[in-house]
């Protein structure tokens, strides 16, 4: 009776976990997507119910996107989508460009071959598409960063990076949707850089990147002033 007991509260707690994670995917893919936008309030038995779950595991669901940046906590339980600024994107770049640097130059020879090959292919192919799913655009960007985010060895500036990267991203969302050119031939260069060990070339690379898309916000907000 025990052991039947048991494995019923496992199956439970493994269906909790399966469905938290669904509605983790889920939510995260509306906010990218925009039908979640910065500011909106989240009803959370509006959204439970259009997701087919019950408010537990999209509770947690929220809570672990409020943990990367991507909701925060409204009046009482609620949660709000987050809203990027200009002046917060400008000075999460700025300090993006200083730590990403300096993790892609501690990251040289520390990448697998394998997964520069497939970062490569996944840009070009990106850019040679006729056309394209943003998530097919966001995905390579995570890939291409990831390599040497990922790889420098430091535990402490992965985290932060990838919580100033989460910021910067609500942003381009909002303001920036045609960066799939300039981002895969930016893009392109940083791979090669590291393709061919070259610290030097792909610090370069990262700075004039992140320097890229300070120029396309402020034109952006130039054009929409």
């Amino acid at each position: 009776m025990a052991c039947h007991l048991k494995m019923i509260m496992m199956n439970n707690t493994t269906e909790q976990l399966n469905l938290s994670n669904q509605a983790y995917a889920s939510v995260s893919e509306m906010i990218q997507q925009r039908r979640l936008k910065g500011g909106a309030l989240i009803v959370e038995s509006r959204l439970a119910d259009m997701l087919g779950i019950s408010r537990t595991p999209l509770r947690e669901a929220l809570q672990r996107l409020e943990g990367e940046g991507l909701v925060i906590k409204g009046a009482g339980r609620s949660f709000i989508v987050r809203h990027v600024d200009l002046g917060e994107y400008l000075q999460s770049l700025k300090v993006r460009e200083i730590l990403e640097a300096e993790a892609v130059m501690l990251a040289i020879g520390r990448i697998p071959p394998v997964k520069i090959i497939q970062a490569k292919r996944e840009v070009k192919e990106l850019r040679s598409a006729v056309s394209y799913h943003t998530e097919a655009h966001w995905r390579s960007d995570d890939n291409v960063h990831g390599l040497y985010i990922d790889a420098c060895g430091n535990e402490v500036m992965i985290k932060f990076i990838h919580r100033l990267r989460m910021a910067t991203r609500l942003f381009e969302i909002a303001q920036l949707p045609d960066r799939v050119e300039p981002d895969s031939n930016e893009h392109l260069n940083i791979i090669d850089a590291l393709e061919n060990d070259d610290a030097k070339a792909a610090c370069k690379a990262v700075r004039t990147h992140i320097k890229s898309l300070t120029k396309s916000a402020l034109q952006s907000v130039s054009i929409d002033a």
